[in-house]
């Protein structure tokens, strides 16, 4: 390396990970093989627990590596890169990660919730990063791309354009109907 400039690389994180209140995984995806086994992998997310969940910080230099966090209720999101990875491209990679999953939860982000929609949480997490690289950083096209349907959403839940939209598709569907009797 020249003058201390490091060769730029697409590869910009080392892993994904949402613990619960007591540290203990609810998700992790690693990327690298930075911690190779599972037991390594326990240890830096106990050790990183406890060195974050009484913190009002959002960013920590944690064992050479930069990792950026969130808290809500019971759960700790983290998002970990490499000591000399911009954190304000974690930052936003935490918060598409977040948002992605209150989206996905309906704003009703604690673990039960999680536990229940875990497959459009880890299909939101495979849309956001592959690889370590990043792939989406707009919480709203992740969530597009999971496809969460809102016919499960309770009519009170929907946002006046999803109702506006179903009251379309239906009229839609009702005209054809018509015009096709008509035509017979």
């Amino acid at each position: 390396m020249d003058g201390g400039i490091l060769e730029p690389s697409l590869y910009s994180l080392k892993a994904l990970a949402i613990l619960d209140n007591d540290g203990n995984r609810l998700l992790a995806k690693y990327y690298d093989d930075t911690f190779p086994t599972a037991k390594e992998q326990k240890a830096f997310e106990k050790n990183l627990f406890n060195k974050t969940h009484r913190a009002n910080a959002e960013i920590i230099m944690f064992e050479g590596m930069t990792c950026v966090y969130k808290s809500n209720v019971d759960l700790f999101f983290y998002v970990v890169g490499s000591s000399n990875e911009n954190e304000l491209i974690l930052a936003s990679v935490l918060n598409c990660f977040y948002d992605s999953i209150s989206q996905i939860l309906r704003k009703n982000v604690e673990k039960r919730a999680l536990l229940d929609n875990m497959d459009a949480v880890f299909l939101a997490t495979d849309e956001i990063c592959d690889g370590g690289i990043i792939l989406e950083a707009d919480p709203n096209a992740v969530v597009q791309k999971v496809a969460v349907r809102n016919d499960d959403i309770p009519l009170g839940e929907q946002t006046v354009a999803q109702q506006l939209t179903k009251k379309l598709e239906v009229l839609q569907s009702a005209k054809e109907q018509i015009k096709w009797s008509l035509l017979k």
